[in-house]
């Protein structure tokens, strides 16, 4: 199991177990885990509608791609720890990282 922490917009934290070898994204993991993403573009980095900050573990994900990075640079409350949840695959990597949703 991979272990994960989120903390949703009211500031409320909650682990999370996600089996690994599941092949999804982490967009994919809190729409499953009922979190508010609407993932309006369905994962193509094309909304933002997935941004996270991320609190902790964020030097062992994998860099911001073009895609993401042109995206993340719109958004007016981005900064060095945001990332679209869309383009995060879900591993062993992930492991003891802690997100957080961002505002609406």
């Amino acid at each position: 199991m991979i272990h994960i922490t989120v903390e949703d917009r009211n500031g409320n934290r909650q682990p999370l177990e996600i089996p690994e070898g599941i092949s999804l994204s982490l967009m994919e993991v809190l729409k499953g885990s009922d979190y508010p993403i609407l993932a309006t573009c369905g994962g193509m980095a094309l909304c933002a509608t997935c941004h996270v900050h991320v609190l902790e573990g964020a030097d062992n994900l994998p860099p911001i791609n073009d895609a993401e990075g042109a995206m993340l640079d719109t958004l007016p409350d981005a900064n060095s720890d945001s990332r679209l949840a869309c383009q995060l695959r879900v591993n062993e990597t992930m492991e003891g990282a802690v997100f957080q949703l961002a505002a609406d």
